[in-house]
This record gives structure tokens, C-alpha cells and sequence, in this order.
């Protein structure tokens, strides 16, 4: 390669870096992770026709959707896995207050090898603010 060249390639290189967004990074992220996040509207509308356990995984304890099928501890799930179903493949849901303890359960279980494990995105927090309130709104009209 020429040395007058090497400036192009430079450049080029660069260029390509600044147009990586985080939207594509979350995107790669997510397929290495072990488990699939769910927007609470998606929950919504999965509860309709339940085809998973549902796992509040907050501590302390806190007042459950509506179809919750268990509670447990989110820093417990590994010590707790009689309490899911025995398939590993079976569709499990986690929740929490804000999503954070759910995510982090979620990576516990895809550690230990359960394949079909989803996180509620915002938690009970985003549930009230996307679900209750659109629910509200539907009723006074």
C-alpha cells in the first residue's frame, strides 16, 4: 500500500467508528446476553392468553401484577430453582420494581442454562405509568 493512501484509510476508519450508534450496540448486546427483555405492553398483552410463569423477583416483597405465579428473591433465583419449572426451556418472565433486580436474575438463570427467560423492561414502575394509566384512560372514555 502506498503512503499516500494510509491518511484515506485513516479517515475511513474513523468515520465508520462515529456512525456506530447505541441502538445497534444495545441490539449486539442483547444477543449475547442469555435472555430476551419484554416492553410491559407486551406483557399486557401476553397475559391475555398465559403461556409462562410469571416471577416477581423485588426485595423486599411487594404487592404482585395480577397472574403472578411466585416470588423469589432475585439474589435467591439460584438457590430456588425447585420453584421453576423443571424445563429448562419454558417460557419464564421476571419482574421487579424497575427492572434492574429482574435483569439480574434473568442473567442468573441463562447462566444455569434456561433458554426462554424474558425481563420486564421498567418493572412494575413502567407498568403503572404504561399499562394502569392507558387502562384508566380507556375507562373514562
Amino acid at each position: 500500500m502506498e503512503i499516500k493512501y494510509i491518511p484515506i484509510v485513516l479517515i475511513m476508519t474513523l468515520l465508520a467508528g462515529c456512525t456506530f450508534n447505541s441502538k445497534t450496540s444495545s441490539k449486539v448486546e442483547n444477543l449475547n446476553i442469555g435472555y430476551k427483555n419484554m416492553t410491559v405492553d407486551e406483557l399486557n398483552q401476553q397475559l391475555k392468553n398465559k403461556d409462562f410463569t410469571l416471577i416477581d423477583v423485588h426485595i423486599p416483597e411487594q404487592e404482585h401484577l395480577n397472574g403472578t405465579d411466585t416470588f423469589i428473591p432475585y439474589d435467591d433465583i439460584e438457590n430456588q430453582l425447585d420453584k421453576l419449572p423443571s424445563d429448562k426451556n419454558s417460557k419464564i418472565v421476571l419482574y421487579c420494581r424497575t427492572g434492574r433486580m429482574s435483569q439480574i436474575a434473568a442473567e442468573k438463570l441463562a447462566e444455569k442454562g434456561y433458554t426462554n427467560v424474558y425481563n420486564i423492561i421498567g418493572g412494575i414502575v413502567e407498568w403503572a405509568k404504561t399499562v394502569i394509566e392507558e387502562n384508566e384512560r380507556s375507562n373514562k372514555n
